[in-house]
């Protein structure tokens, strides 16, 4: 089957996104506007001016766009829009489960309430659910380069919401911040019922995928490239099933993996382990997750089979329980079966 005959399938296939960040879905038009009404001076006037600024050299270049952009956004509604605006889209690409880092000190730490944030985010989460069927978790992610307590106050002004967030995360610049930093504040989220991820082996190396598994206990490691510098390691996270968030489009635009065709994912299915296809930031790294998907059939010739496999990768990578994920499991089946017949029929 050609690229151009996956991407119908890749379109419609039903599928979880496990790693996208709701900040990092703020497109420009929503940027530009909310700065607006919001009297916050950004140093852009068009869209095509905020377009231009998306040239990293590095994840610190775009942290430092990331959170420039992330100031317009102030109050319930701006949390609210910013996040329907991206269950629309991710319904509109089958996107079935999306589970949503959000980071609450990005917003704290510039004078907005913690309860503005959740809510937000909550009331556009049951909303989507309802309007669009899609089910939905939100992750609260800690920054990794802000001090530990600053992460545990966080999780104090959390726990009142608990019932609305599903586990808690690790992001912003790896380099120089490893998970070890943070094995209290784990420690105190695991014993609260919160499931626990991390971004490691990213930039970072194997060693921050050993300490996130062993001192964090995390259930899925995100980005993960740097596992395979380390077969022990590989061995590891492959016998415990420990599934990755793989970001491609990310990694090509944040110069950690050049070219796409060098992307590791077929290299990790082979040695077992399971990834999973995101968008981590779509708005800046130019595509949501179909794009993501169809970059890898372009740049890699990915097959119908490990489409299928990716797609059911990311069921089996989701908090949900058995009888959901055999639901979609039987979603996938059956889509694929109608779109191959479809095929068929035209041909």
């Amino acid at each position: 089957m050609s690229d151009n005959g996956l991407f119908p399938i890749i379109a419609q296939i039903p599928k979880a996104e496990l790693h996208v960040h709701i900040e990092g879905t703020l497109e420009p038009e929503m940027m530009l506007h909310k700065a607006s009404k919001n009297g916050i001076a950004l140093p852009y006037k068009t869209v095509d001016d905020v377009r231009k600024a998306y040239r990293f050299s590095d994840l610190q270049s775009f942290l430092d766009l990331y959170y420039l952009g992330v100031n317009s956004i102030v109050d319930r509604n701006d949390y609210y829009d910013l996040a329907m605006a991206y269950f629309r889209k991710a319904s509109s690409q089958n996107v079935r489960r999306a589970e949503v880092f959000f980071d609450p000190q990005a917003h704290t730490r510039r004078g907005i309430d913690f309860s503005t944030v959740i809510n937000g985010l909550h009331d556009a989460a049951v909303d989507a659910q309802d309007r669009y069927g899609i089910s939905i978790g939100l992750i609260m992610s800690f920054l990794r380069d802000l001090p530990e307590e600053s992460a545990m106050r966080t999780m104090e002004e959390a726990l009142q919401y608990k019932k609305w967030i599903i586990g808690v995360g690790l992001d912003s610049k790896e380099l120089g911040n490893p998970p070890e930093k943070f094995a209290n504040v784990f420690k105190r989220a695991r014993n609260e019922g919160f499931l626990a991820v991390a971004h490691a082996g990213e930039e970072g190396p194997a060693e921050y995928v050993w300490s996130s598994i062993k001192l964090l206990k995390v259930s899925r490691i995100d980005h993960g490239y740097h596992i395979l510098d380390d077969d022990r390691l590989s061995l590891k996270v492959s016998q415990e099933r420990i599934p990755l968030t793989a970001c491609p489009l990310s990694a090509l635009k944040l110069n950690h993996i050049v070219p796409l065709s060098s992307f590791p994912i077929r290299n990790m299915m082979e040695r077992g382990l399971v990834p999973t296809v995101n968008s981590d930031d779509p708005a800046y790294f130019g595509g949501y997750i179909n794009e993501n998907y169809m970059a890898l059939v372009a740049e890699l010739g990915l097959t119908l089979d490990e489409i299928v496999i990716l797609a059911k990768n990311s069921v089996f990578a989701s908090f949900i329980g058995y009888e959901k994920k055999r639901d979609l499991y039987e979603e996938i089946d059956t889509a694929l079966m109608e779109l191959i017949e479809n095929e068929r029929r035209v041909s």
